[in-house]
C-alpha cells in the first residue's frame, strides 16, 4: 500500500485490509459485522477509510464508534416532522422533548436530536456543551414563535402568562424544551402550577397541545404560532426561539441525513414553512456550534 498522501486511497477494499491485518477476509467481514473496525457501506459494497483503518491499527486515533441508528429523537417540530415525510430520507422519529432527545444522542440511540433549550442568553449552546460530547455539531433548523395558544371564546381574557392562574392548561411533559420555558414564564409572573389547573395528561407533541385547546379540554397552552393557525386558535407572541439540530458528525454525511438537508432547500420545503407561518429560515444550515 503506498504511503504517500497523493497516492493513498481514500478507502480500502476487503482484500487490502485483510493483507494489511495478515488475516483472513472472512475475518474482516466479521469484525465490520460485529462493528469492531471502521468501515462504511457504499453502494451496498463494504469500504474502509484508509485513515481510520491506520488509526484503528495504531491505537493513536480515537476510540471507534459505530454507525448510529437513522434515528431522530428529541422534541417535535411541525415543518420537520413534514419535511422527515416529504422528503422520503427514511429516518424514524421518537419524539419525547429536548431533554430525552440529549439523553438519546449521548446514549448513541440516536443520530440526531431536535432541541429548544432556553438559556439565560442563547438557546441549546450551554444545554449541548455541559454533555462533553465529541464528534457532534449543532445546526440551525430555524428560528420559532412561541407564545400563548388561546381558545377564540377566552381571547380577550388572556393575554398574558399572568392572566392564566385558575385556568385549564395543556401541560407538556416534564424535559420538553416548551415545558422548561413555561416553568421560566410563570416564574416570572408570579404564578406557579398550583394556580393553574393543569391537565391530567401531557401533551407530548406540538399538535397534541394545540389539539386539546381545540377541543375545548384546555383554555390555553405554550405552544407555536404553526399551530395556532392550523387549529384556528388565537396566538399571543412570547418569544423567538431557536430550534436546533444536534448531529453526530460522521451521520451528517449519511444519505438520510443528506437527503433531508438537500430537501430543505428546495421551493416546496420553503412554501410549506410559509404557509405553516412563524418560522424564520436564514439561520437553516448555519453551524451554531461544534464539540472540540
Amino acid at each position: 500500500m503506498p504511503h504517500s498522501d497523493t497516492l493513498s486511497p481514500l478507502f480500502l477494499t476487503t482484500k487490502e485490509v485483510a493483507d494489511l491485518l495478515r488475516v483472513k477476509e472472512r475475518k474482516v467481514y466479521d469484525l465490520a459485522a460485529a462493528e469492531q473496525i471502521p468501515h462504511r457501506r457504499i453502494t451496498g459494497k463494504l469500504l474502509f477509510p484508509a485513515n481510520e483503518i491506520r488509526a484503528w491499527i495504531d491505537g493513536s486515533g480515537e476510540q471507534y464508534s459505530p454507525d448510529r441508528p437513522g434515528v431522530l429523537a428529541g422534541s417535535h417540530d411541525p415543518l420537520l416532522d413534514w419535511a422527515l415525510r416529504a422528503s422520503g430520507c427514511g429516518l424514524a422519529t421518537l419524539c419525547n422533548g429536548s431533554r430525552d432527545g440529549l439523553a438519546q444522542f449521548k446514549a448513541g440511540t440516536a443520530a440526531l436530536a431536535g432541541i429548544h433549550l432556553p438559556e439565560k442568553d442563547e438557546w441549546n449552546i450551554a444545554s449541548v456543551e455541559e454533555l462533553g460530547l465529541t464528534n457532534a455539531v449543532l445546526i440551525a433548523w430555524a428560528v420559532r414563535k412561541r407564545g400563548l395558544l388561546v381558545s377564540e371564546e377566552l381571547a380577550g381574557t388572556i393575554r398574558t402568562i399572568a392572566d392564566l392562574k385558575g385556568k385549564r392548561v395543556a401541560m407538556r411533559q416534564p424535559g420538553a424544551g416548551t415545558a422548561v420555558l413555561f416553568a421560566s414564564l410563570i416564574k416570572e409572573a408570579g404564578l406557579s402550577e398550583r394556580d393553574l389547573t393543569c391537565s391530567d395528561d401531557f401533551a407530548h407533541t406540538e399538535s397534541d397541545a394545540a389539539a386539546a385547546v381545540a377541543s375545548g379540554e384546555a383554555d390555553a397552552s405554550l405552544g407555536l404560532e404553526a399551530m395556532a393557525k392550523q387549529f384556528k386558535l388565537v396566538f399571543v407572541p412570547l418569544a423567538d426561539e431557536n430550534f436546533d439540530l444536534l448531529i453526530d458528525r460522521k451521520s451528517y454525511f449519511t444519505e438520510p441525513v443528506q437527503k433531508l438537508f438537500a430537501y430543505a432547500r428546495t421551493r416546496e420545503f420553503q412554501d410549506k414553512a410559509v404557509s405553516l407561518g412563524g418560522y424564520e429560515l436564514t439561520p437553516l444550515g448555519s453551524v451554531r456550534w461544534l464539540s472540540a
